[in-house]
């Protein structure tokens, strides 16, 4: 059956002085129903997060706009985005007195199929109706003492050094990248892309439920004005973009 995409990104600042995370949707400029969206969470000092975080913007476009599948694979142009990013985030310590660096998570949508990659702790999740497909696992010392079991999901919430991260771009080793891949898409199929800033506050059902009951731009609005209640005047910088397919409707004769 013939699909449509529904689409919002959006950003608090949450109680920080200033918003480093960046997010933007794109279409592709020749090939059909192809879409890119890409998030970053940018860490390093004053301005300095929000120019690396900016770089993989830019990057993310730059390169997605360049994509041609006869000659480059999905995985590949991902993997390109953030590699490049974080080289051009570790040039720019050459010419500013910041430390930036930056998380960064990419989703490409091509018709009957969706592929990611991601570096860091900034996630995506994809909910086909209010169910869990799948979550990207973080970069983090927090998400390894997760993953061999050393600490529980209510702990890893509460845990001392759940920001820091083991992987990340602009850091002297060369970023993790973890790539997925989702075929064929249905409709009812959704794809959430958020800073740790949202998803501290949310478990994977709660993040499931809002998007598959609610459109994007009211998932968003929703999740955000929760997530600034939950902070109780403590909140990071806040960014989502929400992606869902929906059956596209019947066209007249």
């Amino acid at each position: 059956m013939p699909l449509t995409i529904e689409t919002c990104v959006a950003r608090h600042t949450g109680d920080r002085k200033e918003q480093q995370d960046r997010v933007a949707l794109f279409a592709h400029p020749q090939l059909p129903a192809t879409m890119l969206a890409v998030l970053a969470d940018g860490m390093g000092g004053h301005t300095g997060g929000a120019m690396a975080a900016e770089q993989v913007v830019l990057k993310a476009k730059q390169n997605f706009e360049a994509y041609a599948p006869r000659s480059e694979s999905p995985e590949h142009l991902l993997a390109s985005v953030i590699n490049e990013a974080h080289l051009v985030i570790k040039l720019t310590r050459f010419t500013s007195e910041q430390d930036p660096h930056s998380t960064a998570v990419v989703l490409m949508l091509q018709p009957g199929r969706a592929d990611w990659a991601h570096c860091g702790d900034s996630r995506l999740y994809h909910f086909r109706g209010d169910r869990l497909v799948f979550r990207t696992q973080d970069h983090s010392l927090v998400g390894e003492l997760l993953r061999s079991g050393r600490i529980d999901e209510a702990s890893a919430l509460e845990h001392p050094q759940r920001n820091v991260l083991l992987s990340c771009l602009g850091s002297e080793r060369e970023p993790r990248i973890d790539h997925g891949c989702q075929t064929p898409l249905l409709a009812g199929d959704s794809f959430l892309l958020c800073s740790d800033g949202l998803w501290a506050y949310f478990s994977d059902q709660e993040l499931g439920s809002a998007v598959a009951k609610l459109p994007p731009r009211e998932a968003a609005q929703q999740l955000i004005s929760q997530a600034r209640e939950r902070a109780d005047g403590y909140g990071d910088n806040i960014t989502v973009a929400i992606v869902r397919l929906v059956e596209a409707p019947p066209r007249r004769s």
